[in-house]
């Protein structure tokens, strides 16, 4: 009987076609995993060396940048920042795909593919094709996403020049503006203006907000608009948002400003506010919807049914009170409605939108959504902030989430909007910034580990160490009372969230 466990003995030819079919499976593996290493064992000795000096000299320097890194966190915000430099890294991903891709090839060829039985060449064909190709997709995709990042870069941050801190702080208009398509009117007219006045060493920032149906308002001080107007702002018919349009009709006045409506509206600002403008940020409402789908949306307490769109519109509808994650098109309806509502309310809601996308949207988010983000943001969002100085205002964005935000809102029954006192609104602007600027003592108190000082922490019911009063503590609190949308308060008593020392609790 046969042993049955004979197993017949292979030829000398079957053994050594296994060896060069495990030999040239071996090839395509080590330059999987060190570019180079087939061509130094197997091939062109030069191209090899040449190869794996590039991966361990690109190893070394992403090893530096990390170690530098946690030590100091702008580094990587200004690598990703500098246009030029992030185009040498696209140019430098795409040559890198070029020959890794190269390199698989040419290991392919030193495991002689032809002395391969034909079951083993196509073995070979196909796992040879498969990483060249995989490795060369994932570089050619990462440099076309430093492609995306570096036009949002240079589409959003067109300042050459950085600003030196006013008084300790950073004053930065934040304009929400559309052109409704030339329907009615023809350009971009501010339909929402905000100042961000932060600190720049803690990020405590305080909302200042600035109703667009102001009238005979002064501009600052020795500007183009305070020569035209000295007595104020007191033309017929002419109010804070139609600045812009109305100068965009005598640019003559600002015939060095790239912007003439813009740098007219931000002398607006100054001499409402007395605070010097640090810089502007300007959003295209007709994208806004766009940068929050971007992030996955956000939450927000509605609290009576809020409008989208008005009675004759053909998809009017109502966002129906509750705790709602909202999408694009509801949170810009949710921020721009005023149909069975008043402006004020309305500027009551769109802090709450700020508030709730700086507090809900995490690094996570954006890196995940990375490609959308860059996209809407780059068509809709431009500022006068320089690239250089995204890194500290990343930093101060990041301290402010751990902290309460202040605002103002320069709206009845505080202001007369159509006659304003500018010297009582300079003062009110003057105490909500001092009370938002800590005390040296707090400063100093806690500094991080990386040289960088910390914010000034929560405590345990919820205040912060510079006992900041809460939403309800606020003079303008009703609970119980009359509410509209999204802001406890109402129009005779004040919403909460115009002014308040924690603007998430009046949301």
């Amino acid at each position: 009987m046969a042993d049955q466990n004979y197993r017949p003995q292979r030829t000398a030819a079957e053994r050594a076609s296994r060896v060069r079919f495990r030999r040239a499976m071996a090839l395509l593996l080590i330059t999987l995993l060190l570019p180079g290493s087939a061509q130094l064992v197997a091939g062109n000795r030069r191209v090899g060396r040449i190869a794996i000096w590039t991966v361990f000299g690109l190893a070394v320097t992403a090893g530096l940048v990390f170690c530098i890194s946690l030590l100091w966190h702008g580094l990587v915000f200004r690598l990703g920042t500098t246009p030029w430099l992030l185009g040498v890294f696209r140019l430098a991903l795409i040559a890198g795909a070029i020959a890794w891709a190269a390199l698989f090839v040419d290991a392919w060829r030193l495991g002689r593919p032809l002395e391969l039985d034909l079951k083993q060449r196509r073995v070979v064909v196909a796992i040879n094709g498969a990483l060249a190709f995989s490795v060369a997709a994932t570089m050619i995709f990462g440099a076309h996403l430093v492609g995306v990042h570096k036009g949002m870069v240079e589409a959003i941050f067109a300042g050459a020049e950085a600003a030196e801190a006013h008084n300790g702080r950073f004053n930065i208009l934040l304009a929400g503006a559309d052109s409704d398509g030339g329907k009615t009117r023809w350009g971009l007219r501010p339909d929402s203006l905000t100042v961000a006045s932060i600190d720049a060493v803690t990020g405590r920032t305080v909302l200042i907000g600035l109703p667009r149906n102001m009238q005979n308002f002064t501009f600052a001080d020795g500007s183009p608009m305070d020569e035209e107007f000295p007595k104020g702002f007191d033309c017929k018919g002419c109010y804070l948002n139609g600045v812009s349009t109305w100068v965009e009709d005598h640019k003559e006045l600002y015939k060095d400003e790239k912007d003439p409506g813009m740098a007219a509206t931000v002398d607006a600002v100054e001499g409402i506010t007395d605070l010097q403008m640090s810089y502007y940020a300007i959003v295209d409402l007709n994208g806004f919807e766009e940068i929050v789908d971007a992030i996955g949306g956000v939450t927000l307490k509605v609290r009576q049914p809020i409008p989208v769109g008005i009675p004759t519109d053909s998809f009017y509808t109502h966002i129906e009170p509750g705790t709602k994650k909202l999408d694009g098109w509801e949170t810009l309806w949710y921020a721009r409605a005023r149909h069975d509502s008043d402006d004020y309310s309305r500027m009551a809601r769109q802090k709450c939108v700020l508030n709730a996308i700086l507090q809900q949207t995490s690094p996570t988010d954006v890196v995940r959504h990375y490609q959308d983000v860059a996209k809407a943001t780059g068509a809709t969002i431009t500022t006068s902030v320089p690239p250089s100085e995204i890194e500290r205002f990343s930093s101060l964005a990041l301290k402010a989430k751990s902290q309460k935000i202040s605002t103002l809102s320069l709206v009845p029954p505080l202001v007369n909007t159509a006659d304003p006192d500018m010297s009582d609104i300079h003062a009110e602007v003057r105490k909500a910034v001092k009370k938002a600027t800590p005390k040296k003592e707090e400063i100093f108190e806690s500094p991080g580990t990386d040289g960088e000082t910390k914010a000034p922490t929560q405590k345990a019911d919820g205040k912060a160490d510079g006992k900041t009063k809460s939403a309800g503590d606020s003079k303008a609190s009703d609970k119980g009372g009359p509410v509209t949308g999204g802001s406890l308060g109402s129009r005779n008593k004040g919403y909460q969230a115009n002014e308040t020392d924690d603007l998430a609790s009046a949301c």
